[in-house]
């Protein structure tokens, strides 16, 4: 999986915001320009725009990269216990398919020989 797409301030594909601009945007650290390109962006992203409206709403902005590696913590956390359930999924299931249909093939020959049997006599 892309480490970019994990990453939960990345801006979605957007490559011309990264996270150090995102945090001195929201800390009012960036100039006039950069500050109206981010805004820019995020009129454009609406991902980007999402991001930065809940993290302005979180109390304690001199905590903030601590919560937004929290929150990166915890969603690589649950995508792996995701991918995790999905495989361990997909290698129980498998079997059952498997013998489902050799078994279904079985009954089908099963059924044409007797009833061409039938049908000779």
């Amino acid at each position: 999986m892309n480490k970019d797409w994990l990453d939960i301030l990345s801006s979605n594909g957007n490559k011309d915001i990264d996270n150090q601009q995102l945090m001195d945007y929201l800390s009012g650290k960036l100039s006039g320009e950069a500050a109206h390109e981010v805004e820019r962006s995020m009129a454009d992203n609406e991902f980007l725009n999402d991001a930065v409206e809940g993290l302005q709403q979180l109390k304690g902005k001199k905590n903030m990269q601590a919560y937004v590696d929290e929150l990166n913590a915890a969603m690589h956390k649950s995508l792996e216990k995701k991918k995790t359930r999905r495989l361990r999924r997909r290698l129980k299931d498998e079997p059952w398919t498997l013998l489902a249909i050799v078994l279904i093939i079985t009954l089908c020959i099963l059924a044409f020989v007797v009833i061409k049997g039938l049908l000779k006599h």
